[in-house]
């Protein structure tokens, strides 16, 4: 569930309307009575204590902050809890903390979930950060995964090892949003962001399946483009949505986007995808010259039964008038200009 950007002390924590500082507190408010030692300091509750002496309130109130973030914690965080450097040292030596990033660790264990490894890049920028470019198409879902480096936008903020920074002056309170919550920019930042590091193909296969994923709002990133002038994404996104205007064809495998991908850099007239021919569902088609291609990989068509299906598909498409052409990824990878001929011939191009 995505909801709108707040306060830059709300992007980190997980819960509710309560602050980071407030998160932190949250877990020692019912245990702070039973400690002496304990002492109010401003809105944080500080230990004076350090990890060994505080034993189980200390690891319950760091494994309660750790547990909204996805097995993660920030060293601020810590301090927050009266954890000073010596008591974190002796937690990384004796295995409880794990280091991830420079000032950020991964609690009780060294491997933390997709989402604990989002959430502690964004920890290790400052609290202005937001996933953003790759990482946000990603979590947006209009992206596969891509390399392993995590891209986050902050204000004047400097990268380290396994994240990929991208500094900005000043980041728009409309540019942002959060989803599952975990701050990013919008799709429309997104897609601006990305025309900047991706490729043509790759930015309008990006744009269409935000608009099957129904996310795509194109006022949404008028508005965007307008607020970020002189964006080096400009002219290539503007040029991606011109090339993408119409309904998105319905993809429903890698292999038949890449089949698209190839209609589309041999200058081949555009199919129709998934559509119904005779009875039957055909991966994409071109209607009025009566030519099918029908997708083949390994995985959906090594069994006796799918043999079959398609080879009784095959006999009822030519009947109806329907020639049918096979392909394969090698063929669309390997036999790129012998693929293309062969459709040009039966399309009469």
């Amino acid at each position: 569930m995505a909801t709108q950007g707040g306060s830059a002390a709300r992007r980190l924590g997980l819960t509710g309307s309560a602050t980071c500082h407030e998160r932190v507190r949250e877990p020692l408010r019912e245990r702070a009575e039973p400690f002496a030692s304990a002492r109010h300091d401003g809105d944080v509750i500080q230990r004076m204590h350090h990890i060994d002496a505080l034993a189980v309130s200390g690891d319950w109130a760091v494994a309660a902050v750790a547990d909204r973030q996805g097995g993660v914690v920030a060293a601020w965080q810590l301090a927050a809890l009266g954890f000073g450097r010596g008591a974190v040292g002796g937690a990384l030596e004796a295995g409880r903390l794990h280091r991830i990033y420079r000032g950020v660790y991964a609690v009780g264990r060294s491997s933390v979930a997709p989402e604990g490894r989002l959430i502690a890049a964004l920890l290790a920028c400052g609290s202005d950060a937001v996933l953003s470019h790759r990482s946000a198409a990603e979590h947006w879902g209009i992206r596969g995964a891509s390399a392993k480096d995590i891209d986050v936008m902050a204000v004047g903020r400097q990268g380290q090892r396994g994240i990929r920074m991208h500094r900005v002056r000043r980041l728009h309170p409309e540019d942002w949003t959060e989803v599952d919550g975990i701050p990013v920019t919008t799709v429309a930042r997104t897609l601006l962001d990305c025309a900047v590091v991706l490729t043509q193909r790759q930015l309008r296969n990006a744009i269409e399946a935000a608009e099957r994923l129904r996310v795509f709002d194109l006022r949404s990133v008028e508005d965007c483009c307008r607020r970020n002038r002189g964006h080096h994404g400009l002219k290539p996104l503007r040029e991606a949505l011109r090339e993408t205007s119409g309904e998105p064809p319905d993809l429903r495998s890698p292999l038949e986007q890449r089949f698209l991908d190839f209609c589309r850099a041999a200058g081949l007239p555009e199919p129709a995808t998934n559509v119904s021919v005779c009875g039957h569902t055909v991966d994409a088609a071109w209607l009025p010259q009566k030519l099918v291609v029908e997708l083949d990989s390994y995985g959906f068509h090594r069994s006796r039964a799918a043999f079959e299906a398609d080879r009784a598909r095959d006999a009822a498409l030519q009947l109806g008038g329907f020639r049918v052409l096979r392909a394969t990824h090698r063929r669309l990878t390997e036999e790129v200009r012998e693929m293309e001929a062969i459709v040009r011939t039966f399309l009469a191009l």
